[in-house]
């Protein structure tokens, strides 16, 4: 292996649960995420000579998250997802009405996310959540800077517009 070469094994390793969760957190189906992250691995493993070893490795995975998941997305037959409850375990100490509006919250916030457009989404996900630069983002997604700044922007005021408006439901919900 070549110093500009990084051992697949490795990067699977390190970067498997940031794959996972990004695609996640794009809005793949539970059913789907193994699958797309297969394929990203092997998309990267193909690619792995045309890494820039000055560059950081998690942008340029997340542009390949990105794209597998958009690729995914355009098929007809994935265009609308399916919502359920996720089952996420936590410790048993912690009281139930409070795991209940921890959930219901999570609920909230993720009805919010899949109500955005793709590409902002994306941006707000790897940003906001990944914590992948900018920067960083624009370039492995391959749009000029201000576009990326602009998506994050819009997506910001989109979901919390969103998870407002979920929020009042969700309470007159709770009225009736």
């Amino acid at each position: 292996m070549s110093a500009t070469r990084p051992d697949i094994g490795a990067i699977f390793d390190e970067y498997f649960d940031f794959v996972w969760n990004t695609l996640r957190r794009l809005g793949v189906r539970s059913d789907d995420i193994e699958d797309l992250a297969h394929e990203v691995f092997l998309k990267l493993n193909a690619r792995l000579s045309d890494y820039d070893s000055s560059r950081p490795l998690r942008p340029w995975i997340a542009g390949f998250v990105f794209r597998v998941a958009a690729d995914h997305r355009r098929l007809a037959r994935h265009r609308f997802e399916v919502y359920g409850k996720t089952v996420e375990f936590e410790a048993p100490a912690v009281p139930a009405d409070e795991r209940l509006q921890v959930e219901d919250e999570r609920s909230i916030v993720r009805e919010a996310l899949a109500a955005l457009d793709f590409d902002r989404r994306a941006v707000l996900v790897l940003h906001d959540v990944d914590e992948v630069p900018v920067p960083s983002i624009a370039a492995e997604l391959g749009i000029p800077l201000n576009t990326a700044y602009s998506r994050l922007r819009l997506a910001r005021e989109e979901l919390a517009t969103a998870v407002k408006r979920l929020r009042r439901r969700s309470e007159e919900v709770c009225r009736v």
